[in-house]
């Protein structure tokens, strides 16, 4: 990338001595952001095309989302869960209602709700189905991302997230991801759970084949195995439909919700499902101090009325289509292969081309920001408050930088 001036290269100074160096973005520092536009400090404008992973789902600054943030602010922001308070009861209901369940279990992050339902899968194996204490086995799939915690980056094949980080708990068998029959040969008696995303996001927007899922979901339900669908990044609208699980008419005993929850704005996440399998819980026995606070819940409850309508998955098709279409139009012509649904792809660019981050750098320089992931594959996924227009000035943006 071009040298990085002005107040950019300060301000990326400071972050360099004072930050720890766990992530190594782009030289760009943004300052403000409206839609699917932000600005950096030195008042350059780009089109954002990562969108927090999926978790500016409705853009940046969205005014419903907003205003709801700034009245509880004036109000409420935390009780913790020693006390009721007067927001998370509708957050609770309506967000049951948009998917279809009976219980919700609200936490922050998209790891903590994966941590939450692994262990609410071991209490259930061992106190409804028998299973021997510390014998519980949860079957997941190769290519996973499920977050960063010790627990889960210990069921990783990514070496970046797993290596150097063990000694890791055990009670994970991998199977390949797409693989109905091996994921069904590797459940045993003390299986008490399958975990899976419907598209996996941080492997390269990997899709399965059609009736990947459905057939997982037979499998599960004739050996009295739990189907944990891990929706934190693809739910939410951002691939056409509420969730990703829809398209196969497909409900998992336990869904994991995060990201785009919080609209942007703080972390929300949650766990819902059936109650006899959350009701699984004690009181007591898990639980977090900001889960399901004041300011979460009506940020949350913003979130769940967007989406109540039905018009942000219908963008994220009909503008899916067109995202998809145009970037069809560059294999062959600097990309290898174009992945993904509604509004998310991956694009596998020629080795020949560069790297994902050389990419990602020029994408930059002509005012698009993307990321890469496992070399050659960047991830696109724009807010659903896209236009069309917009979706074309990414692409022609990535088809110069390919062409370069």
């Amino acid at each position: 990338m071009t040298a990085v001036l002005g107040r950019s290269a300060a301000e990326i100074a400071r972050a360099e001595r004072w930050g720890a160096r766990n992530y190594a973005p782009l030289p760009v520092v943004v300052a403000s952001g409206r839609g699917t536009r932000v600005t950096d400090v030195d008042g350059r404008s780009y089109l954002d095309f990562l969108a927090g992973y999926s978790a500016l789902n409705f853009g940046h600054g969205h005014p419903v989302l907003v205003e709801a943030a700034h009245r509880q602010l004036d109000t409420l922001t935390l009780t913790s869960r020693a006390f009721h308070n007067d927001r998370l009861p509708a957050f609770q209901e309506r967000l049951a209602a948009l998917a279809g369940v009976e219980t919700v279990l609200p936490m922050n992050t998209g790891a903590e709700a994966v941590e939450t339902g692994i262990k609410v899968a071991r209490a259930l194996g061992y106190r409804a189905r028998g299973v021997p204490d510390g014998r519980a086995r949860i079957v997941v799939a190769h290519g996973n991302f499920h977050g960063r915690t010790t627990t889960i980056v210990g069921f990783s094949d990514d070496p970046d997230a797993r290596n150097g980080f063990g000694p890791f708990t055990p009670g994970f068998d991998a199977v390949p991801y797409g693989d109905a029959d091996a994921l069904e040969a590797a459940l045993t008696d003390d299986t008490v759970a399958v975990l899976l995303e419907p598209i996996q996001g941080e492997a390269g927007v990997i899709v399965p084949p059609p009736g990947y899922l459905a057939a997982v979901r037979r499998i599960t339900e004739r050996r009295g195995v739990l189907l944990v669908i891990d929706e934190i990044q693809s739910g939410l609208g951002r691939t056409g439909t509420t969730f990703r699980s829809e398209a196969e008419g497909v409900v998992g005993d336990l869904m994991l919700l995060g990201k785009a929850l919080g609209g942007g704005i703080v972390p929300v996440s949650a766990v819902v499902g059936r109650a006899d399998v959350l009701g699984v819980l004690r009181p007591g026995e898990h639980g977090s101090t900001f889960g399901g606070n004041p300011l979460a819940a009506a940020v949350g409850t913003a979130v769940v009325g967007l989406l109540e309508t039905g018009e942000y998955q219908k963008r994220a098709r009909v503008l899916g289509a067109h995202l998809h279409a145009r970037l069809g139009e560059l294999v062959g012509h600097g990309l290898t292969a174009v992945r993904g649904a509604g509004l998310w792809a991956g694009i596998d660019v020629d080795p020949s081309v560069g790297s994902g981050r050389r990419v990602c750098e020029l994408l930059a320089e002509h005012g698009v920001l993307a990321k890469d992931t496992h070399g050659e594959t960047l991830r696109l996924a724009p807010p659903l408050v896209v236009e069309a227009s917009e979706i074309d000035e990414a692409v022609d943006a990535l088809a110069a930088v390919l062409h370069s």
